[in-house]
């Protein structure tokens, strides 16, 4: 009982220092929600940079990969391979097939299958965190069914902005039989008045292959900034 009244203090005085007064989940990922769809409204698109390293230390086997992303103003991607490097069945095989599945999961049709709203998910507010020196809500949310687009996952949340800083968990459902588990940690930055992911990492552990490693670096965003249509004055 001491302990837990020690951490309902420590999260208490947390929200009052950082101005956050504690919200419900809901009402926090309705905020997200929000968030969302102003950015969306805001940009025409992006263009932007990755660079995909994937290296499984137990076979001694690494391959690198840079990319150039075109986002279009409704969430599709396109993907162009630059440059790559290192293992051959990596660059053949493993970097196509996580561009090919990226590319589709952006489509209109199906990002609405992998969206954090409450059709796909139910949240739970467990806390406050600081992350970069900003107050952050912590929610986890757990997918209404084990579907191929949905994780378990604990997700933080500016608590100014309301846009997704972080994110870890692991898949609803296994992508195969050959793969025992898969963890993976995203993070966010904001960039001017944007919210762009920064980095992935992801774990996973495969059947007689042993732990793979793959990290995707964010740079060089050049956000389509739609213009701002002034309304003249109202003539009768």
């Amino acid at each position: 009982m001491i302990l837990l009244a020690m951490l309902v203090f420590s999260a208490v005085a947390f929200a009052a220092d950082a101005n956050v007064s504690l919200s419900s989940a809901d009402e926090v990922i309705a905020r997200v929600m929000q968030h969302d769809e102003n950015q969306q409204a805001t940009l025409n698109g992006y263009t932007s940079l990755r660079r995909y390293v994937l290296e499984n230390p137990g076979h001694h086997k690494r391959a690198e990969m840079l990319v150039r992303v075109t986002c279009q103003k409704d969430g599709s991607k396109a993907f162009e391979a630059i440059s790559s490097s290192g293992w051959g069945s990596a660059r053949k095989h493993v970097f196509p097939k996580l561009l090919e599945g990226e590319a589709e999961a952006s489509r209109a049709s199906v990002r609405d299958q992998s969206r954090i709203i409450p059709q796909n998910y139910s949240f739970e507010l467990i806390g406050t965190e600081s992350v970069n020196d900003r107050p952050a809500y912590v929610i986890t949310i757990t997918p209404r069914a084990a579907k191929k687009y949905l994780v378990h996952a604990k997700v933080w949340v500016d608590a100014q902005d309301y846009a997704i800083v972080r994110m870890e968990g692991q898949p609803a459902k296994s992508p195969s039989f050959w793969i025992k588990s898969v963890q993976f940690v995203h993070r966010y930055q904001k960039q001017g008045q944007f919210w762009f992911p920064a980095s992935d990492r992801s774990v996973t552990d495969a059947r007689f292959f042993g732990a793979t490693e793959v990290t995707i670096e964010y740079f060089e965003y050049a956000p389509d900034i739609a213009p701002v249509i002034a309304r003249g004055p109202i003539r009768e």
